[in-house]
């Protein structure tokens, strides 16, 4: 990679974080203005990067994706005993989703855009759980599908009470966590 091209990465990657906490932050309500502003650049820059809001969300929640991506991988799901992992993915999902929170308004409308978060991010998450559900420590009863929702709802709830600031990153994770291995562990 170029020494420009690197210098470029870094400003995008600069302004995609500025974006995340003052979207985060102040919602719609937030300018174009006061992300570049917290970015450090010009507007002129803001748009040189990223031409309108819409395509700044989008780089976001590519963003999100490859970040969460990252955590799950730095997470060794697979080598750690199914209850740990679970701890270590609610804490990649929920760090990520806290720094990420403008895209919970409407997130869902950009991740047609991620051909990736399939791969890298929902299927080790399927992995996890059949792994789980073929060594006995969940609920025979209960199909895949539906302990995967149920865990995605405790992590939304917990996301909600880290973004409204009842709760912590960590104090959520670990809330989320004992509920999903206490409600769905095989007995």
């Amino acid at each position: 990679m170029t020494r420009s091209a690197k210098l470029q990465e870094r400003i995008a990657g600069g302004i995609l974080d500025a974006a995340a906490a003052v979207l985060g932050e102040r919602g719609d309500a937030a300018s174009m203005e006061e992300v570049a502003g917290a970015a450090g650049v010009g507007r002129a820059t803001l748009y040189r990067y990223f031409p309108n809001r819409e395509e700044l969300l989008s780089a976001m929640a590519a963003a999100s994706v490859e970040e969460l991506a990252a955590r799950i991988e730095e997470a060794n799901l697979e080598a750690v005993p199914f209850e740990e992992a679970v701890a270590r993915l609610a804490r990649a999902i929920i760090a990520t989703g806290s720094k990420f929170t403008a895209l919970s308004r409407d997130g869902a409308k950009h991740s047609d855009d991620l051909p990736d978060l399939d791969v890298k991010v929902t299927e080790p998450i399927r992995a996890l759980f059949r792994r789980a559900s073929a060594e006995g420590a969940l609920r025979p009863d209960l199909p895949l599908d539906v302990l995967m929702d149920l865990f995605s709802g405790l992590i939304r709830g917990a996301l909600d009470a880290t973004a409204a600031g009842r709760r912590g990153v960590e104090e959520s994770a670990a809330a989320a966590t004992t509920l999903f291995l206490y409600g769905a562990r095989a007995s």
